[in-house]
């Protein structure tokens, strides 16, 4: 694929930037220089080769799936400016 001019105005309106005569010149021959590498990228024989996840092989510690209530309601409702039957109290949002 190719892209001129006229392409690369499209573009630029469909972007919503403004580009100057010179500047679409330039980003013609930009883009026919990246779609040139996307072409290259193309033609690399990929057959048998697994897909790259990580660079580095990194295992994940996990920890027991244990589900707890905290057993800690009374230090977390210190914190509160003022706490109710348990909870935290708010003042009435919507009237």
């Amino acid at each position: 694929m190719s892209v001129d001019t006229n392409i690369v105005r499209k573009i630029a309106s469909l972007a919503r930037i403004a580009v100057s005569d010179g500047e679409v010149e330039a980003m013609t021959g930009e883009l026919n220089n990246i779609l040139g590498w996307v072409e290259q990228l193309g033609e690399v024989d990929t057959d048998g080769i697994e897909p790259l996840h990580t660079v580095i092989p990194n295992q994940l510690r996990l920890r027991d799936d244990v589900i707890t209530d905290g057993n800690i309601r009374d230090k977390v409702l210190a914190n509160a400016p003022q706490a109710e039957h348990g909870f935290f109290a708010v003042p009435k949002v919507i009237e």
